[in-house]
């Protein structure tokens, strides 16, 4: 009996010590997970390591259909296109997200991004999300931002229809390309759901200028079945 019980107190002094190292070494391993107060989303990419922007214009009375509570941008402004995001893309799909960044757009930034994206909680979203990846400050990427949004002409029957649109794909895709010349169908991609359109997504170089888009961009609206633009209120 006696020797049993040394044999099983020399078992847990064993386990208790390779539990001890175990978790030294983690903690001294530098590829070991942290979590971290800004995010509880693992950051993907380096920032500035990209080759394209995705430029996503959201149709806003869409949005707001499902989410009342956004009242700086719902509450009756009669937004059409806005601004969703400008997201750093790699050519072979996907692109870096949430970069460690200390900085913040600044109420000057704020103000201005405002003008086209009528969201500080999406501001803010989009800067830790993407604008951080891009190896800009806050003030020049959302100057980004804004000439890419400026760069791309909505055509007029979209501007700001009172009454609800319905359109198919394809004749979306030739509104578009007719009110901006140069753009080809490998540069945009729309994206609809439950029969209404959510956004238009455009592919562009460094300096917001139209080009091809990489690989894995898929459209997301029916090309020759009509979906509903919902009216601006």
């Amino acid at each position: 009996m006696l020797r049993l019980r040394i044999v099983i107190a020399c078992t847990l002094l064993a386990l208790c010590a390779a539990n001890a190292a175990s978790a030294k070494k983690h903690s001294s391993d530098p590829t070991a997970p942290q979590s971290t107060h800004k995010s509880r989303t693992t950051a993907k990419g380096t920032a500035g390591e990209f080759d394209y922007y995705v430029m996503a214009l959201s149709w806003s009375p869409t949005f707001c259909e499902t989410h009342p509570d956004e009242e700086e941008q719902c509450g009756r402004k009669g937004y059409g296109f806005v601004l969703h995001g400008l997201w750093p893309q790699y050519e072979a799909g996907g692109g870096p997200e949430r970069c460690e960044t200390d900085d913040e757009p600044d109420r000057k930034t704020v103000a201005t991004a405002l003008a086209f994206m009528p969201s500080r909680r999406l501001i803010g979203h989009e800067w830790q999300a993407h604008g951080a990846c891009t190896g800009l400050k806050p003030d020049a990427y959302f100057e980004l931002a804004d000439h890419a949004f400026a760069a791309v002409h909505v055509p007029p029957a979209l501007k700001a229809p009172r009454n609800d649109v319905t359109i198919s794909g394809d004749d979306l895709r030739a509104a578009f390309k007719s009110a901006n010349p140069g753009l080809a169908d490998n540069m945009l991609n729309l994206h609809c759901s439950k029969g209404e359109l959510v956004e238009v997504r455009f592919c562009m170089n460094k300096d917001a200028g139209l080009r091809a888009c990489g690989r894995r961009m898929r459209n997301a609206c029916p090309a020759a079945t009509p979906f509903t633009v919902p009216a601006t209120k």
